[in-house]
């Protein structure tokens, strides 16, 4: 069942301008749609900047839109008033990047803990030592951490007790806004195994943003790409990452680190020659794209030139056309819109690209 639906998400910040000038706004997120099911995690992939995190502060109504609807259990959210409201509070926690700065470095981890159960009830007063205890346990900390303070903890330690408090109010719903990327990549493997653990024993469904692909592909089940405030494809995860359909995801998946190992190597095809569209002269691999070697099935890394465009001053036709390889006539006129492909074999997958979806 979708428990989560946002449709048409737009986030515009105005920027201060020289006096007579026309009026500027940064167009942080800028149309977005997705949807998140129970015991499902959808992820949020794409370069810092890109709007990921204005997503998730925007999803938890830390932020009102510029327009778009989001509606959690078939409710507006930002129609929610009083016990409604509360009861969305509890349904919905978020897991932040920095686990140091999200602690109150004046309370104990009881104290942190147990504010949540406070406000919501969950527990009486004489209970609240044993379920501080009990979810101390189930991130796998020992009943001595309640009389420390966050500052005698390391940031694997204050994650944990970070993911304590998300599940204290026993959530439907985890934004997970970069959990990981504060941490040791030794840490990481630990908080992500712990992650997964609880998503199978509460199937509680999780918002996973994240730039690391890796961590991505091991713990999600759908992906969605940003580039620039928009998602540029939109897949389950195994297909994404066997066959990225959408130059910029093929290019971000090529810049991550790679495994000698089947199940991660990643296998690129050109648009399917039934689709008649002018880019075909380019060929699947024009531009400085990577060519596979047949031998050792290893693929080279692809190289890009030029910056990123800034969101105040979008380029016109596609945002990704300034740096995209494998452009053609209509990427600097047509604005691309994310739907499913026309390709039988990619049946299900969403790209916003003129190379999969002709004008």
């Amino acid at each position: 069942m979708e428990l989560l639906r946002v449709s048409g998400l737009k986030k515009y910040f105005p920027v201060s301008k020289k006096f007579a000038s026309a009026p500027l706004v940064l167009k942080a997120v800028d149309g977005i749609s997705l949807s998140v099911d129970e015991d499902k995690v959808f992820a949020l992939v794409g370069e810092s900047g890109c709007g990921k995190s204005t997503v998730a502060r925007i999803v938890l109504r830390l932020m009102p839109p510029t327009a778009g609807d989001i509606v959690f259990e078939g409710k507006n959210i930002f129609e929610l008033k009083g016990d409604s409201l509360k009861k969305f509070r509890r349904s919905v926690q978020i897991v932040f990047q920095d686990p140091f700065a999200s602690l109150n470095p004046r309370k104990t981890v009881f104290d942190t803990i147990a504010e949540p159960l406070k406000i919501h009830k969950i527990a009486d007063k004489k209970d609240m030592r044993d379920r501080c205890v009990e979810l101390l346990k189930k991130v796998g900390l020992g009943a001595e951490a309640m009389k420390r303070y966050p500052h005698e903890f390391s940031g694997g330690q204050r994650q944990r007790i970070c993911i304590a408090r998300a599940l204290s109010v026993n959530p439907r719903l985890i934004v997970a806004d970069e959990p990981l990327s504060a941490l040791d990549v030794s840490i990481q493997a630990q908080i992500l195994n712990l992650l997964q653990e609880l998503k199978k024993e509460t199937k509680i469904a999780f918002l996973f943003i994240s730039h690391d692909l890796k961590v991505v592909h091991y713990f999600s089940d759908i992906v969605g790409v940003m580039y620039l405030g928009k998602i540029v494809e939109h897949a389950k995860t195994e297909d994404l990452f066997e066959d990225p359909l959408h130059p910029y995801t093929e290019i971000l998946l090529s810049s991550a680190p790679k495994i000698k190992s089947d199940r991660f190597s990643i296998q690129r095809k050109a648009p399917s020659s039934k689709l008649q569209t002018p880019n075909s002269r380019f060929g699947p691999h024009s531009g400085g794209f990577a060519e596979e070697n047949e031998s050792s099935k290893e693929t080279k890394l692809i190289t890009i030139t030029g910056e990123v465009p800034s969101p105040i001053n979008m380029p016109s036709g596609c945002p990704f056309h300034p740096r995209c390889p494998r452009r053609f006539e209509p990427c600097d006129k047509r604005v691309p819109v994310l739907k499913q492909v026309q390709d039988q074999e990619a049946k299900g997958r969403l790209v916003a690209c003129h190379l999969w979806n002709p004008w």
